[in-house]
């Protein structure tokens, strides 16, 4: 698929690999990209990116990328025009939503880490034919934890971030940074916080990670013993009367519940459970309480045993902290759009799973139960699924289920850049265009951001697709027409918008005015309007966020040096258009952080949440101690380990690490010395690991980085690539069935399993 035209100058541009979108400088010659580079210019990553992002050549350009419609006919696949595609998978869409009605439909997926604009097409096609089973990544992690905000803080939309730069102390919880990179520059940040003598630097984590190396202090709870030790923490802050009376007093509402479940919690029985001395853990809370503290946790939390309560434990210590929307504290970034929606789990309008019973929280379904809908036996179980930005058969628990349960769908299509896993198991496979060959951009918020400013990026096309590929907003609305689900507008509409878009804006109003009923399909009205006009039908969605932000935002445009005005929008999206740079769209008041994000009916974080008092109350020693021992596995997996060497399961051509592993294997089963010497295993020898659900046999690694009885493995791996396979994929021993109870989040750090030498 390379192009050998002309090398361009260097483009700017930003990585499509994780949430943070770190600042790229390319060059590109036709489809290529062939070099890359940070961006000094970044004002959000300045000089930084890892090796994924600047290996970003390998994705754009390989032997496994789509390039036509695709077909499934016999045992293989034939290339078919893309009005065929859309009409057949049209007609077949009509016929089971038809029959079965739309519980029958669901979407995974719809907008990847680096191109959120296709999603809202995406969703509009589901809500389209009537269904709201929107299946997504954000659920395989963290709708436990949006849950909890939305309960606290009365949005699950938005979740409070650490302020590093303004914190004198930094706790990392369940994390890695250093080698997953989820923070903006990631290792020199943390050197200059391991080296400053004013900033004091926590790691609490089983693992002695790279960056617990570097922390001041090092916490290493026995795993699955972290809901039990933020308990004893919450107890000590109260014991010792360490929390801040006033904030409680006056910002929180529920004190007294919480306190009501210290009662006769034994810290010191508590610690032992965790493996922790009782002195440490109380220096370690004294200190919080003292200094100005942040903390920031990561799937270590969110995907270990206890997963929600966690969160709600979480949230409860920062707040008896008085560390929420305080400077250096936990703070909620800016942002133009929210992530996700708020849907209560109790609301009668909230679609529940129809096998398993699990609710949507912030809008999405969770990935792990998806199998048992397809499989289930009721007239509405699950017969089609679309699958965009997603590849569901190598990213989420058990992967032999996913394949099972895929066999039975009445239609499974694919949208994606490369012939993935999935995309082999489909009926119909649409090549979309790369992050490199369309307008797109990422809304994130935090982990992007350099708060209190925020800085959004509009990627602009930089190679020329080859073959046929559309950017999903096209391939979404093209699929809208066949449906018939775009409502009739008038012409003028279209008149407008190649005229002036701002008397398109006016014109758009009125219609919407005079048909309501028309709103829920405006993104398809747009991209035949507008999007012509633009000759993109994703740049309409910027558009669109862009005039209703800055119709609401006020003074923290006015901050960021802007003037609202009724065409402000327009004028920041042409300054999108004409420059490829970062430009800061707003300035939070870092005063009032708080009180200006709160969405509770009286202003205050709820700091009870009823439907979590039994399991709250389970957080003892002895039940917990009877969980962690109550199970026919001697050892536990912690799944999905981050290294130099995965990334998302996007990136599909290995040779992006070839030549660059310093004799380092990338992906291995790391095991303690003596752990290793009990099972006769060695490094470069092999194992094999056996869970509930399956066993594979792996490379084994010897280190003194895992905890004494566990096993670690990376995610990312097991891909199929010109018919070759490195590494094992994880999810094959990941059990559907070990999951979070509320939020069905996959247990990955918490796996039970057993060891022997392959």
């Amino acid at each position: 698929m390379s192009d050998e035209s002309t090398v361009s100058d260097w483009s700017k541009t930003t990585c499509a690999f994780c949430a943070v979108n770190c600042g790229l400088e390319v060059q590109t010659a036709g489809n290529r990209i062939t070099r890359v580079r940070p961006d000094k210019d970044s004002p959000r990553s300045p000089g930084y990116a890892c090796r994924k992002g600047l290996a970003m050549g390998s994705f754009q350009d390989h032997a496994d990328r789509l390039t036509h419609p695709l077909k499934r006919v016999g045992g293989g696949f034939e290339k078919i025009p893309w009005e065929q595609a859309t009409a057949e998978i049209a007609a077949r869409l009509g016929e089971i939503v038809g029959t079965h009605g739309p519980r029958s439909l669901a979407l995974m997926g719809g907008a990847g880490l680096g191109c959120h604009f296709g999603g809202a097409f995406a969703r509009a096609v589901l809500r389209g034919m009537g269904s709201q089973y929107h299946y997504s990544a954000l659920a395989q992690e963290l709708t436990g934890q949006f849950f909890v905000q939305g309960e606290a803080y009365g949005t699950q939309r938005m979740a409070p971030h650490p302020d590093y730069e303004h914190a004198d102390m930094l706790v990392i919880w369940g994390a890695n940074p250093w080698r997953s990179h989820h923070m903006a520059r990631a290792r020199p940040f943390l050197r200059e916080v391991s080296k400053d003598p004013n900033k004091l630097f926590i790691v609490i984590d089983p693992v002695k990670t790279e960056t617990a190396e570097r922390a001041d202090i090092h916490l290493a709870p026995r795993p699955g013993t972290d809901a039990l030790l933020m308990k004893s923490m919450i107890a000590i802050l109260v014991e010792e009367d360490l929390h801040d009376r006033e904030y409680v007093a006056q910002r929180t509402t529920g004190f007294e519940e919480i306190l009501r479940h210290l009662e006769g919690f034994d810290i010191a029985e508590a610690l032992k459970v965790c493996r922790l001395d009782e002195g440490e853990v109380r220096r370690i809370t004294r200190l919080l309480a003292e200094r100005n503290s942040c903390i920031r946790s990561d799937l270590g939390l969110l995907m270990s045993r206890n997963s929600t309560v966690n969160s709600y434990l979480e949230m409860i210590l920062l707040n008896l902290l008085g560390r929420i929307g305080e400077r250096g504290g936990n703070v909620f970034p800016g942002h133009i759009l929210d992530m996700g929606s708020h849907t209560p789990i109790d609301d009668p309008s909230n679609w529940r799973t129809v096998e398993t019973d699990f609710p949507a929280i912030a809008g999405f379904h969770p990935p792990n139960v998806m199998p048992e809908e397809i499989m289930s036996q009721r007239p509405d179980r699950l017969r089609a699924v679309l699958v965009s930005n997603s590849n569901p058969l190598r990213s989420y628990a058990d992967s032999t289920a996913y394949a099972r349960a895929f066999e039975q769908l009445d239609l499974l299509v694919t949208v994606d850049v490369a012939m993935s896993e999935t995309a082999r198991m489909s009926h119909y496979v649409l090549p979309a265009r790369s992050p490199y060959e369309k307008w797109d951009g990422t809304f994130f918020s935090g982990l992007s951001g350099q708060y209190p400013d925020y800085y959004f990026h509009l990627r602009h096309p930089l190679c020329e697709p080859v073959g046929e590929p559309k950017e999903e907003a096209e391939i979404w609305t093209d699929l809208a027409d066949s449906l018939g689900l775009i409502p009739d507008y008038p012409p003028e509409l279209a008149e407008a918008a190649e005229r002036d878009r701002l008397q398109f804006a006016a014109a758009l109003m009125g219609y919407v005015g005079e048909n309501p009923e028309a709103a829920s399909m405006l993104p398809f009205v747009m991209a035949k309007t507008l999007g012509k006009a633009l000759n993109s039908a994703a740049l309409t969605v910027l558009w669109g966020v862009l005039g209703q932000y800055c119709q609401t935002a006020g003074p923290k445009l006015e901050r960021a040096g802007h003037t609202p005005s009724l065409t402000l929008g327009d004028e920041l999206f042409q300054k999108f258009i004409d420059q490829p740079v970062d430009i800061l769209l707003c300035v939070d008041d870092m005063e009032n952080n708080l009180a200006e994000n709160l969405r509770t009916s009286d202003g205050k974080v709820h700091l009870h949440i009823p439907v979590l008092d039994e399991w709250l109350a389970r957080i003892n020693p002895s039940d917990e101690l009877e969980a962690l021992e109550g199970t026919d596995y001697p050892m536990l997996l912690m799944a999905g380990e981050r290294n130099d060497f995965n990334a998302t399961t996007r990136m599909r051509n290995r040779d992006w690490m070839s030549g660059k592993t310093s004799g380092k294997r990338p992906c291995t089963m790391k095991i303690h010395p003596e752990d290793a010497k009990e099972l006769g295993l060695e490094t470069g020898g092999t194992a094999l690991v056996e869970t509930e659900a399956s066993s594979l046999e792996v490379e084994v690694e010897v280190s003194e980085r895992p905890y004494r009885g566990t096993v670690s493995i990376p995610h990312g791996f097991g891909l199929e690539h010109c018919g070759q396979v490195e590494g094992v994929n994880v999810n094959f021993l990941a059990p559907a069935g070990n999951r979070d109870p509320l939020a069905a989040t996959p247990l990955h750090k918490s796996i039970p399993c057993r060891v022997s030498s392959g």
